[in-house]
């Protein structure tokens, strides 16, 4: 309803305000990290303790991000480059700033619902209230097309969810509201929480700055309104991303606890169970992404949004390491791997940034995201795996680098495959299109499928499945 300039105008905030988010030192990740033992004990006094300490901390982070964030008005006519000056510049600025500020509000009692494997009670709110937001926002750019209408429905029903979550968190806990804030964190437990921060600190940098950096170098590169163009293939992959990450974010409470009490052998095994899963959502969602996003964009918006398929592919890697990373990642959260990670995820976040500014300025945004994953693969794609086998299986980490390279190779192949047996179906409209989506699913479906069904992972899955209903059964039957 914008045009492509506000669409790359909406990324450059994002990633702004996410490097903001910088601010909280990490605290976000150990907050979590830090529930876990108490919530396993069912500590009252020490939950409340945390809270009441946590609370002060993010109420200093929700300054200094406020701080921060109007330091930056002064450069923004810098890092946007349009052909046009854009009127309002500030103003948009400081209203998506303001939702983030007062989110850093409420996250200490929203952290405590997802580290006792309550997150559904978050997500439900979440995508209630996105649908509301989501609405209004159609709404109010279809009869007003006002951009600033536009950012205050988002700010305003962000802040709605944050306390009706907060709310939740209280009802679920009433003892944190009760004695929040008269308790006091012991003092070797903050020096313990304050030690784990700064190993997270510098990892919360590099991660940050690896993710959040793309649409202001596209930006500054090569245009704001190719941030927009950009924008709508980034979307579409990560809507497709977020089918694994709901799956496998509500597994992070549970996988901690694996850890803290199981074997060598048993972590391995649910692992193993986890990755089988990840390949096979992931080859769907890859092959997907790869086969459908040029004939999305040119029904939904017109050939003249469509990008080089020498972009898809740039974006189809990046989406790849993305989603099939997600089991590793995991395990990194649950763990807190954050600790001993974190030099190798700062190295690979300067070779972005370096080879992003040179492959940019050479192959424009195609170059950006190329360099997104060169630095992926030649950092942290080798050395994490290499460090969870041998500090939390006691195993080398040779076949998962194995499975791994099965999994590219065979990704690459479903791709030849279906753009093969696709390449005459070129939707005009939104019958032929989901026609082809249901098709390349079908396809990518049942060769992952068939081909991961006899993997250990995936049969320890169903064995557990097995045993699970036929339990229930024999309940049913003891009943009946």
């Amino acid at each position: 309803m914008l045009g492509n300039e506000f669409l790359g105008l909406n990324g450059i905030f994002s990633d702004v305000l996410t490097l903001l988010s910088m601010a909280d030192l990490g605290f976000s990740t150990a907050m979590s990290y830090s529930f876990y033992k108490p919530l396993a004990e069912h500590n009252e006094n020490k939950i409340s303790s945390l809270i009441a300490f946590y609370k002060k901390v993010y109420n200093i982070i929700a300054i200094a991000v406020s701080i921060l964030g109007l330091c930056c008005v002064p450069f923004l006519r810098f890092i946007v480059n349009t052909d046009t000056d854009i009127s309002n510049l500030e103003i948009y600025y400081l209203i998506s700033l303001a939702g983030v500020v007062t989110s850093y509000l409420f996250v200490y009692k929203t952290t405590l619902l997802t580290a006792d494997q309550k997150n559904y009670i978050v997500v439900n709110i979440r995508m209630v209230s996105n649908l509301i937001k989501v609405i209004l926002q159609i709404v109010s750019l279809v009869l007003f097309k006002n951009y600033i209408m536009y950012l205050a429905i988002g700010v305003v029903v962000e802040i709605t969810n944050n306390l009706i979550t907060s709310k939740k968190a209280e009802k679920e806990y009433p003892y944190i509201k009760k004695i929040e804030g008269d308790n006091k964190v012991a003092f070797e437990l903050k020096n313990r929480i304050v030690e784990n921060m700064k190993s997270v600190f510098i990892y919360k940098i590099s991660t940050t700055v690896f993710s959040a950096t793309d649409n202001l170098i596209i930006s500054i590169v090569v245009s704001t309104a190719a941030v927009g163009l950009y924008s709508n293939y980034l979307m579409f992959s990560q809507k497709l991303l977020l089918i694994e990450q709901i799956i496998f974010s509500a597994m992070t409470a549970s996988i901690g606890n694996v850890i803290a009490k199981e074997n060598y052998q048993k972590r391995y095994k649910v692992f193993q169970t986890i990755q089988s899963i990840s390949f096979i959502l992931c080859g769907i969602i890859v092959v997907t992404f790869c086969l459908i996003s040029n004939d999305l964009i040119r029904v939904w918006l017109g050939d003249d949004y469509v990008l080089s398929k020498v972009l898809v592919i740039a974006v189809t890697i990046n989406t790849f390491f993305s989603c099939n990373l997600q089991p590793l990642w995991l395990y990194r959260d649950a763990t807190g791997l954050y600790q001993k990670t974190k030099y190798i995820m700062l190295l690979a976040t300067i070779e972005n940034i370096i080879l992003s500014i040179i492959l940019g300025k050479k192959m424009g945004i195609a170059g950006v995201i190329f360099a997104s994953a060169i630095a992926r693969l030649t950092t942290y794609c080798w050395y994490e795996p290499k460090l969870l086998f041998k500090e939390y299986f006691n195993n080398s980490a040779k076949n998962y680098y194995k499975e791994m390279l099965i999994n590219i190779l065979l990704t690459v192949a479903v791709i030849v495959i279906g753009g093969a047996l696709s390449e005459n179906i070129r939707p005009d409209n939104w019958t032929m299109l989901i026609f082809k989506i249901f098709i390349v699913a079908i396809l990518s479906s049942f060769i992952y499928i068939t081909f991961y069904y006899k993997t250990e992972g995936a049969q320890n899955l169903i064995n557990k499945v097995k045993s699970y209903f036929g339990k229930r059964l024999e309940m049913d039957n003891t009943n009946g």
